[in-house]
Order: C-alpha cells, then structure tokens, then sequence
C-alpha cells in the first residue's frame, strides 16, 4: 500500500528534479547567477527523495480510497516544502513561512504572492514561480484519476474516450495526461509568441494559464496586453482551463457517434455564450468589451486576472462565477457548473413533481441520455454545505485577524476557489506579505483544503459517519 504511495509522490518529485535543471540551464543562458545556487539545492533535495520514494520496500496491501486521499494531501503539503527551497535561499531574504506560503499558492493555483514588485525579481525565480503552478496543475490532474473511484459514475464516463481505469494501465494513462498537458502547454506558448507577446512572458503565461494559475511574471498585466487582438486571444487561451482536459484530445479523435464524452463541455459552452451575450448587452456601456472578457473568463476559469479596472457594480457578479467554476477534469476550481445545474433542475423537478403529480419530470442533463440519481444530487448538495461552512469559517478567522470583514469574505472565497485576488474582486492592492504568522498558515491550509474539498471531504465525512 504505502509503496505505491509513495511512488505516486516520486513521479512529482523527480519532474521538480527537472524542472530544477531547466531553470539551472536558462540561467546559465542568460547569465543569471544571482539565485543560481538554489536550483542545485532543489534539484539534488528533490532527486533524492524521488529515488528513496520509488526503491523504498515497504509490504504492499490493498489499497482504500482514504489512503490514497491522505497520499494526495500528504503530497500537498511535502511538494511545496521542495519548491520553496529556491524562494528561501534566494537573495531576497525571504523568511521559511513566506517562502512556503509563495510556493504553497503557486502548487495550488491560487496566484496569492508575497512579493511587492516583481520587476525586481531575478527572471529565473519568476520562471520557477511559474513552474510551480505548471506541476501543481499536473499534480491536480493526476489526483483526480487517483481518486476517481469516489466520483460518480457520470463523471467518469467523460473520461472513457481518453483513458482507461485497469490498474495494469496506469503507468501508460499517466504518460497521456502528461503529453496532453505539456502539449497545450506549449500550444499556448506558440499562440501567445505569434501575437507579439515577448517569449518569457509567453512561456510565464502558458505555465500559468494550463493549471489555473494566479502569478504574472509583471506587475500588471496591462504591460503585457496592450492591443485589442491580444486581450482576446488571452481571454479565449484562459478557456483552456476552463474547459475538460481531454475536450481537444476528444474533438481530435473522436470516433464514437455519442455526445456522452461531451456533454459536460457543452454544457460549458452554452453556460459561456449566454454569460458573454449578457455581458455584452448589458455590462459593456462603460467598459471596453474585450475587457470584460477577460474578467469573464479569467473568473469561469478560477484564475482571476483583470486589466486594473476596477468595477465594484460587477464584483459579486464575478465572485459567482467563479465559485461556479469549470469543468470536473479541468485544473480549475469551483463547485462546477454542471454539479450546480444537475441540482437546480432536480430541486425544480421536485417542485413541479407536487404541484403536477400526474406528469413525469425526467432528471436527465441536456445533450445527452444520462440521468443523475438520488445518491449523486445528495453528494452535489452535501459539496456545497461544505463550502457554505468552510466559506463562513474563513471569513470568521481572516475578520478576526484584524482584515475588514467585506475583504475577508472576498478573500476567502477567492481562497477556496483558488483564484488570485485581482481589482475586479476589489483585492487588488491586498498585501500578503505583512499579514501575521497565524493568518499566512490559515490561508495556506485553507489554500490546500479549496484543492482537495471537491475531491475527498465528501468521503471523509461519510467514513467519519460511518464509525460513528
């Protein structure tokens, strides 16, 4: 049991072992020697442990699904420890718990940061900060096939196209997702070069936009995006985290004449088209509306960016979408929007059912022939007590360490929802780096929570049930 564990976490640790080496080859390129020593500390601490994590002996047993969700969260919290070496040991004087929090939020997405002005970091620690969000998006992704066996069925037939589930095969699907993932990944770094964006901020940006991302290799993101044409091909580029992993590997080589494999996504599509048409008809007087793109998209997709135009008349519209989020098998966040409109038209059916009692209300999502049962909308409705609950909990601790309460419960939906706080949240300006101790460990244990809720609170509360 713990050996296969464990060599799940070693996979993680040797591609830091890699991109450590990377990050040692372009700075060598660019003559980059100020933090040059931190990547062969990263490098050799992370390939040593890879190596004992995969020639380890322990005795193998059958595995529960509890012990793979304390192997992903044990991942979340050792993974981080590696990635901030080169935070800590930089010539910025950054303390342990700062340099954590920093690598914390980039494993995880969320895009929070403690520095005050990135122009000022060495190039190579921006493109390591970059690259912590990449293998935490890949490191999402890999955990939701690890712990596919505690969703529903549903949500696992979307997947069915793409790869298979015999244990024999796991070795073989992990390389797909990998050559998927790093493919996008440099498909966007192609789209963002050919419209004129600067090679390293495309590169920081494609690392960035495939897992979700919240960290800028600038200040504002206005210095990057100066033309209309570039707005929106970064406003559509964000939709790759938005939609399903495996919706372009499914468009490519789709050969089964069944919807099944899609319906999620196209549910996605006509939740985006009616979001944008509404936008564009009623939220785009003032506002240029490839900017309002931008905040769309950068909010359906859990990554939060905006142009610093504030618009507090729209914040809680953009908070709502992105509790919304995307899609199950993307590396956004949120509660999912198909979840929430399984449940909406379920409730409604209920509700109609008694006011028409002769008439059959059919529980099935559009485009296509599945029905959602009993068990799956208790599991929908149970996610979003959980929020509710754990949103109110870290809106009660950020007010009581001193932040405005309106902030603090932006802040921690933001949090949950692994989104960066930007100015069309009214966040802009939030400073992380003078918060107390106290607070930066919340954040950082709420930051990995908002990772893994959706994944395993449900199956924890129901083993804690049952031994109750």
């Amino acid at each position: 049991m713990l050996k296969l564990q464990l060599k799940y976490l070693s996979f993680f640790f040797g591609l830091i072992s890699i991109l450590s080496f990377f990050n040692i080859i372009y700075s060598y390129y660019l003559n980059l020697y100020l933090n040059l020593d931190t990547y062969y500390y990263s490098l050799f601490s992370s390939l040593i442990i890879s190596v004992l994590f995969f020639k380890v002996k322990l005795i193998e047993k059958k595995q529960s699904i509890f012990d793979k969700i304390l192997t992903v969260f044990l991942g979340y919290i050792l993974i981080p420890l590696i990635l901030a070496i080169p935070f800590y040991l930089s010539i910025y004087n950054l303390t342990f718990l700062n340099s954590y929090f920093e690598a914390i939020s980039g494993f995880t997405s969320t895009g929070f940061t403690i520095f005050d002005n990135i122009k000022n970091i060495d190039q190579s620690l921006i493109l390591w900060r970059s690259s912590t969000q990449w293998i935490g998006g890949l490191y999402f992704l890999f955990s939701i096939i690890f712990l596919i066996d505690i969703y529903d069925e549903n949500l696992k037939k979307t997947l069915t196209n793409f790869i298979s589930f015999d244990s024999s095969e796991i070795f073989k699907q992990a390389i797909k997702i990998f050559l998927l993932y790093s493919f996008l990944t440099l498909m966007i770094f192609i789209i963002l070069n050919l419209f004129s964006i600067r090679s390293f901020n495309s590169l920081n940006l494609a690392f960035t936009l495939i897992s979700s991302g919240g960290f800028l290799p600038t200040d504002d993101l206005a210095n990057i995006l100066k033309e209309n044409s570039q707005i929106i091909v970064f406003s559509l580029l964000m939709l790759t985290s938005f939609f399903s992993i495996f919706f372009s590997y499914n468009l490519i080589f789709f050969k089964k004449k069944n919807v099944n494999f899609f319906y999620e996504d196209l549910h996605l599509i006509v939740y985006f088209i009616v979001i944008t048409t509404l936008f564009f008809l009623f939220f785009s007087l003032k506002n240029d509306f490839s900017t309002n793109l931008l905040s769309i998209t950068s909010s359906i997709s859990n990554i939060g960016f905006s142009l610093d135009n504030e618009q507090s008349n729209l914040t809680l519209i953009f908070l709502i979408l992105v509790i919304i989020g995307g899609s199950f098998f993307s590396t956004s966040s949120g509660l999912r929007f198909v979840k929430i409109y399984s449940l909406f038209k379920y409730s409604l059916n209920q509700i109609l059912s008694f006011s028409k009692p002769k008439n059959i209300f059919m529980n099935k999502l559009l485009f296509t022939k599945i029905n959602f049962d009993f068990d799956e909308i208790n599991k929908y409705f149970l996610t979003i007590i959980i929020f509710i609950l754990s949103l109110l909990l870290l809106t009660s601790f950020l007010s009581i360490s001193g932040i405005v309460f309106e902030n603090s419960f932006k802040l921690a939906i933001l949090t949950l929802m692994n989104t960066v706080n930007s100015s069309i949240y009214g966040l802009g300006e939030f400073d992380f780096n003078n918060l107390h101790f106290i607070t930066k460990y919340i954040l950082i244990l709420f930051m990995i929570i908002g990772r893994i809720e959706l994944l395993t609170i449900l199956l924890l509360i129901k083993k804690f049930l049952l031994k109750n």
